[in-house]
């Protein structure tokens, strides 16, 4: 996936008549995406189709109301529905909110002083968030961070730094 694009949540639903969709999102912050010109679906592997954004007005907290160009029915919206809703990566920095965990993609992970590689991808369980990293020789591994072992994160220098349980590395080796 080029690092150009982040993903940044998914059409859920159709809402009402006139094509307007839901937009789950997972900016870390409330958004009405003011100003958004541009969100990319991929239609598939590695092939991501632009939409051109006509309005958007928040819903809730991780939700937002868009509605995009030439989906005016709420049969030609729910083509693209459960589709992944991806940003450029200019657009996210200005979107996403600093302490949003997705905001980590592109991070590096550090054990102690073991560079351990770059976040990949973050999913967001209740109480811990999971870093995917890449080991040596292509083999991805899921890091928890939470409170015990997130030790400091460095947004200058794009780290983040935790202390894992003895062995918990050993299983993806």
């Amino acid at each position: 996936m080029s690092n150009s694009y982040r993903n940044i949540g998914k059409l859920v639903a159709v809402f009402g008549l006139q094509g307007e969709l839901v937009l789950q999102h997972r900016l870390g912050k409330k958004t009405t995406l003011k100003g958004l010109k541009t969100i990319f679906i991929e239609e598939r592997k590695d092939e991501m189709l632009p939409w051109f954004v006509e309005s958007t007005r928040a819903k809730g907290l991780e939700d937002v109301y868009i509605k995009l160009e030439g989906l005016d029915t709420k049969e030609t919206a729910r083509k693209i529905v459960q589709k992944e809703v991806w940003l450029t990566e200019a657009d996210f920095e200005q979107f996403a909110g600093k302490s949003a965990p997705i905001s980590l993609v592109g991070f590096r992970l550090f054990d102690g002083t073991t560079d351990l590689g770059e976040i990949v991808e973050v999913i967001e369980q209740p109480h811990q968030v999971l870093c995917k990293i890449e080991l040596e020789g292509g083999k991805e591994a899921l890091i928890p961070v939470h409170e015990e072992t997130l030790r400091k994160m460095d947004p200058k220098k794009k780290e983040v730094h935790v202390d894992l349980p003895d062995g918990l590395l050993d299983i993806y080796r």
